[in-house]
């Protein structure tokens, strides 16, 4: 039912806040109901900007995790978690991190900005002992034109990106592992402007496996293989062998270093 009352008083500007706190909203739930994470499992976010999909693992009490390229969103997500939070710099293409070390790897709107998004998600099953979630922005939703769609997921609107279908990012993640087996949904099903009036319709649809939301996520379990350190980059800082800390520990804090 239409609701005047709601939107009464408010500036463009805040009705666009709340469209955005309330679609956020909803990309939390279905990432809580197909990832289900647990209490101290370790979360790496790919690509992380500042922080802001981390919060969602923040308050399931996760050791939080995130990389990405820019120093200034990784300066802003480290104020905004101090000590609670772990962040490097670091491209998704080439994740510094040793196999398995994650029980749960995030790839929230990544490969439609990334020019190898099957190298990033290459690297996303190698450094995780447990599951992957991949949330994208849907070509076949419903919501509108896909300058719509950057707009109200907070996307630079003169970025080029490329938009995907469910069975294409599908077909990606069985070419890199066989037999494995993918849970899904998605949440948005109408134009950004609806939701300052209609929220209880988006209420109506499923989460699980609906192929026209604007956010589709799916997650799958990876198995556990043999641990190593990440050749190239212990080769580059020439690790010794006995050294005290272990190379994922070593790599880490030659990082950390690094960004100062």
């Amino acid at each position: 039912m239409f609701s005047d009352k709601k939107t009464a008083g408010f500036t463009d500007g805040r009705l666009k806040t709340l469209r955005s706190d309330y679609i956020f909203a909803r990309q939390k739930e279905l990432v809580l109901d197909l990832v289900v994470p647990k209490s101290r499992e370790r979360i790496l976010d790919v690509c992380c900007g500042t922080g802001h999909n981390l919060q969602i693992f923040s308050e399931k009490w996760c050791l939080l995790t995130g990389i990405d390229s820019s120093r200034e969103k990784l300066e802003i997500a480290r104020q905004k978690y101090g000590n609670q939070a772990e962040f490097l710099l670091a491209e998704p293409e080439d994740i510094p991190f040793s196999d398995n070390e994650f029980d749960i790897v995030t790839l929230i709107n990544v490969l439609e900005i990334s020019e190898n998004p099957r190298k990033v998600l290459e690297e996303a099953i190698r450094v995780c002992r447990g599951r992957i979630f991949i949330g994208f922005l849907n070509n076949y939703s419903f919501f509108g034109t896909r300058q719509s769609l950057k707009e109200n997921f907070g996307f630079d609107l003169s970025r080029k990106m490329r938009f995907f279908s469910f069975p294409e990012i599908r077909n990606m993640v069985e070419d890199l592992l066989d037999d494995t087996f993918i849970r899904w949904g998605s949440v948005i099903y109408f134009p950004g402007i609806v939701y300052d009036f209609f929220e209880e319709l988006e209420e109506m649809f499923p989460l699980r496996k609906n192929p026209f939301g604007a956010f589709v996520g799916l997650t799958f379990p990876v198995k556990y293989i043999y641990r190593t350190a990440q050749s190239p980059i212990v080769n580059s800082f020439n690790l010794k062998a006995k050294a005290n800390d272990t190379a994922p520990e070593a790599v880490r804090s030659m990082l950390r270093q690094y960004d100062k």
